[in-house]
């Protein structure tokens, strides 16, 4: 089993049924505070792999939901010095198991990397749960 260090935003109900989810399957989870995390664009940048700009954002955002920031319209530099600014537009949660690192808890992405197959997966452990009927996440 592999030892996650696991970027969340504390009391994210999200996070914390994925680490659990994580633990259930027999990992070691590091959990850490994406927000205070010293963020610089090579520490950050490593996590997003080879995902489309778009997909590096966490659109439970305010700045994203009140359309301040549009991740479509971004480049990679851009899209870096706005989350340094702003770690809450980071995807999450981030997750790095020795040089590998993931952001987002795509589930099955997740049973590829880490193997979570004794778990119930067909739950939904990216989308807030805690949104408000406007759509935005009362926790943000």
């Amino acid at each position: 089993m592999a030892t996650v260090i696991f970027y969340e935003k504390p009391n994210c109900a999200n996070n914390t049924r994925q680490k659990k989810r994580l633990t259930e399957a027999g990992h070691t989870v590091v959990a850490k505070n994406i927000l205070e995390q010293p963020w610089t664009v090579e520490t950050l940048r490593p996590f997003f792999g080879d995902l489309a700009v778009r997909d590096w954002f966490n659109y439970s955002a305010p700045a994203i939901k009140h359309g301040e920031v549009e991740p479509e319209k971004l480049d990679a530099q851009q899209a870096l010095a706005l989350m340094l600014e702003n770690p809450l537009l980071i995807r999450r949660p981030l997750m790095q198991v020795g040089d590998d690192y993931r952001a987002g808890f795509d589930t099955e992405k997740m049973e590829a990397w880490l193997g979570l197959t004794a778990l119930n997966t067909e739950a939904d452990l990216e989308t807030c749960s805690r949104s408000t009927e406007k759509g935005e996440c009362r926790h943000v």
